[in-house]
């Protein structure tokens, strides 16, 4: 069995009765969505893609705040992604989200879509959540436009809070098979340099969350010189 089946079965088993009341428990917890889609600011007309979207709660929220953009939300479990098409429909919003199942790690995931590159890709609290979360960020990364950015928001260390809270926080998220990445800003910034990518990163509410951007710069256009 591939790692991404057994991902898929593994997910699917762990929220086939959850994700009817995912979005009301995790907003308590999941600090930091909201400051991500703020500044998401996709130019009008662009698409923005979101890896590991669960219950379609960010795609519609970011639906909603830039009207003029195009949404594709990629999740593995086929549990999540029939909350999230409800969740979708129920917004009236199915003419601009679209779900595909597949892994966040594939990059060829996204091919026989006509949106070929994302202005902007985004990941909240999934790589906590992917057992191979490197490669599903190159994974994004090779799916962004020129001039386009990554976003991420995830589980920090909880440097800044009691050593109390951060055993009981990372013994319960273990019992969802979530596991915050104590590498991720090392893995951003060889990310960056790989690529070019301008990083910014910073923890969140005292360590709980991390959130980073990493900037594409345009690709420069040669222009023939004139007689």
């Amino acid at each position: 069995m591939s790692e991404a089946v057994e991902t898929a079965r593994l997910m699917d088993a762990v929220y086939r009765h959850q994700r009817h009341f995912y979005d009301l428990t995790r907003k308590y917890y999941l600090l930091g969505r909201d400051h991500l889609i703020d500044e998401l600011q996709p130019p009008d007309g662009g698409a923005v893609l979101e890896l590991g979207c669960g219950t379609g709660r960010n795609l519609i929220q970011a639906a909603r705040r830039y009207p003029d953009a195009r949404f594709l939300g990629l999740d593995i479990s086929r549990e999540m992604l029939a909350t999230a098409q409800k969740n979708i429909d129920k917004a009236c919003l199915s003419g601009r989200i679209t779900l595909i199942e597949g892994d966040a790690a594939n990059p060829s995931a996204t091919e026989g879509l006509d949106v070929p590159v994302f202005d902007r890709v985004f990941y909240s609290y999934t790589l906590s959540m992917i057992p191979i979360w490197r490669e599903a960020l190159a994974a994004g990364a090779a799916r962004l436009k020129d001039g386009g950015r990554i976003h991420v928001v995830d589980f920090g260390q909880q440097q800044g809070l009691p050593g109390w809270f951060r055993k009981l926080l990372f013994r319960w998220l273990a019992s969802f098979h979530v596991s915050p990445r104590a590498e991720l800003a090392a893995e951003l910034e060889h990310l960056a340099k790989q690529t070019g990518m301008k990083l910014t990163f910073r923890p969140l509410y005292r360590g709980y969350a991390e959130y980073a951007v990493l900037s594409s710069s345009p690709a420069l256009e040669t222009q023939e010189s004139r007689p």
